[in-house]
């Protein structure tokens, strides 16, 4: 078992956390259009969300 570190899979949550912000942040303003306050908040949620990822995925090792 000197190889078990090899065949362990790698998390990919932070990744989806990367592509669920970038989606929220690029496809809000379009949906919500005629409700600003409800649109920025999401706006706001999808760069949290993605920051987070970066974080996990790139920062934190």
């Amino acid at each position: 078992m000197a190889h078990s570190e090899h065949n362990k899979q790698k998390k990919s949550g932070a990744y989806f956390l990367i592509i669920l912000g970038a989606l929220l942040f690029i496809v809000v303003p379009t949906w919500f259009s005629k409700e600003p306050e409800t649109g920025l908040v999401l706006i706001i949620l999808g760069f949290i969300v993605g920051g987070i990822g970066f974080f996990l995925k790139f920062v934190r090792k």
